[in-house]
């Protein structure tokens, strides 16, 4: 008889507690049982794994056979102990050092042929190994979708496989034997795209608000017909934002890592989720408890276009994260919470005519306007900070723009205006001011009445008179006074003035268009 441990690592959002993988060979009739895991992965492990051992050179033993993944009341799912449970076999029969093996945690699914594949959550694994504090090193294989490429600068503890893809050659670099000549993995190149920014004509109030929101991290809404560039707007938002800090990206990585996506390279994350998404695509969940498009679009944006054809429910979803940036999610088999720190930018037509929406001449009737509008909920629409109109184009500047681009310069950078990379810089220092004064940005920081900043008295006077004359609530005044604040930042300024109070106030004030009283939300 004789018996062998080694260590793993499980999934649990974006958790990944230890395993231990327990092997015991004793005398009797040929079997193998594996303990800890559902019957039908058991059923799949078990031959995987003897395939593995067989053909990548090993003896698998002849006696029975016992496999126990503790603890056993830990929810575990999935291929991603192949590795292990072959490693911890093979330190039972003594054909790898079961010395060596427990200086290790293996993680990797296992091919017939022995071979070696990714798993998600791997960077998940890595970080929980790294924080442990146990020193023992992570063995991953480098294939799938591998969050650790762009983060190989990272001090974590971890055996990059990208040139040791077989059972065989891992168990002698484990043994402390040279490693087989392998192939190496790289990561492949991303073309870089024309900017955004720059392809906007016209548009000087909804591109200065791109700035506001960029600066601020503040959450924005376009309405206006079809055609007249909101998804341009929304998508050119990525672009003034600065890149994620180190710390940023391990959180961005360990998420993608448990989703199983490719980790975007130092830009913040991007998301653009379609109006039938359910309401557990949005804020995750599921039997294996993974991430959410909320959750994925954490340090970044995401893009909701067609805001009211989302289900009624799915939208009220996003009030409770808008407010506190994390998702706390309980089932009966785990709780877990998910970061969702993100920054929502939505686009909507004025009516379901859509383009047709005029006040002199539209086809929708003032009860199917307000229908549409109210799909978006006043509580929703409250904890946006910007809100605006964007016009469709005077014919004179599409007949410009039909011309070529020797025409059109002017119109698309406009007197005055920043370009791309000034703007960025403009975006950086206002932000670093924000962190630097109040620890946070003025968009995600939480509801307080008192400003960030002081008010100059003529901006008293007209936050009063602003107060008396306008139905906002509590909530809506805090969130003018925070776009105020994001708006001297861009200016350096110490002091709210009116100016300031003025645009701030003026990104609160829809107008639509259809018949005669609908205008105003």
């Amino acid at each position: 008889m004789s018996n062998a441990a080694v260590y793993s690592r499980a999934q649990l959002g974006l958790e990944a507690p230890l395993v231990t993988v327990e092997t015991h060979l004793t005398q009797g009739l040929p079997g193998f049982t594996l303990v800890g895991l559902p019957a039908a992965a058991v059923r799949e492990a078990r031959d995987r794994v003897r395939s593995a051992i067989v053909n990548s050179g090993f003896r698998f033993p002849r006696g029975k056979v016992i496999v126990n993944l503790a603890p056993g009341d830990l929810a575990k799912e999935g291929p991603r102990y192949d590795l292990a449970i072959a490693a911890s076999v093979l330190c039972a029969t003594g054909q790898l050092t079961t010395r060596r093996a427990a200086d290790y945690e293996f993680l990797g699914e296992l091919s017939l042929d022995g071979s070696l594949r990714g798993i998600r959550g791997s960077y998940c694994a890595a970080l929980a190994s790294e924080g442990a504090g146990t020193g023992r090193r992570l063995v991953l294989p480098g294939q799938g979708h591998d969050p650790l490429l762009p983060l190989d600068q990272a001090p974590l503890l971890i055996e990059h496989l990208k040139d040791l893809p077989t059972l065989l050659e891992q168990a002698h670099r484990v043994s402390g034997h040279p490693a087989l000549p392998g192939s190496s993995q790289t990561p492949a190149s991303t073309a870089a795209s024309a900017p955004l920014y720059g392809q906007i004509v016209g548009h000087r109030v909804p591109k200065r608000a791109l700035v506001v929101a960029a600066a601020g991290a503040h959450h924005l809404l376009l309405v206006g017909p079809p055609g007249t560039g909101k998804s341009l707007l929304a998508r050119a938002l990525r672009e003034l934002l600065p890149p994620l800090t180190a710390s940023e990206l391990r959180v961005v990585a360990s998420i993608y890592s448990a989703a199983n996506l490719c980790v975007p390279c130092g830009h913040p994350p991007f998301r653009e989720p379609h109006h039938s998404a359910s309401a557990a695509a949005m804020i995750g969940g599921g039997r294996d408890a993974r991430p959410g498009e909320l959750t994925l679009a954490h340090h970044g944006l995401l893009f909701l276009d067609e805001l009211p054809h989302f289900q009624r429910n799915v939208l009220e979803l996003l009030r409770e994260p808008m407010s506190s940036g994390a998702i706390a999610l309980a089932r009966a088999a785990w709780r877990i919470t998910f970061p969702a720190q993100f920054q929502l930018v939505a686009a909507m037509n004025p009516c379901p005519a859509g383009g047709h929406c005029q006040e002199s001449a539209c086809r929708c009737e003032p009860v199917q306007v307000r229908r549409y509008q109210a799909r978006i909920s006043g509580p929703l629409l409250d904890r946006i900070d910007l809100q605006l109109n964007v016009a469709p184009l005077p014919k004179e500047a599409l007949l410009r723009l039909a011309l070529g681009p020797m025409e059109t310069s002017a119109i698309a950078d406009g007197q005055g205006e920043l370009d791309g990379a000034d703007l960025c810089a403009a975006v950086a220092a206002a932000r670093a001011r924000q962190v630097e004064r109040q620890g946070t940005l003025n968009g995600a920081a939480a509801v307080v009445h008192q400003p960030a900043l002081p008010l100059a008295r003529d901006a008293q006077r007209l936050l009063e008179r602003m107060l008396q004359s306008e139905a906002l609530s509590a909530r809506g005044a805090t969130r003018i006074l925070a776009v105020a604040c994001t708006i001297a930042d861009l200016d350096a300024a110490r002091r709210l003035q009116p100016a300031h109070l003025s645009e701030a106030f003026s990104y609160r004030r829809l107008t639509w268009g259809g018949p005669a009283g609908m205008a105003g939300w």
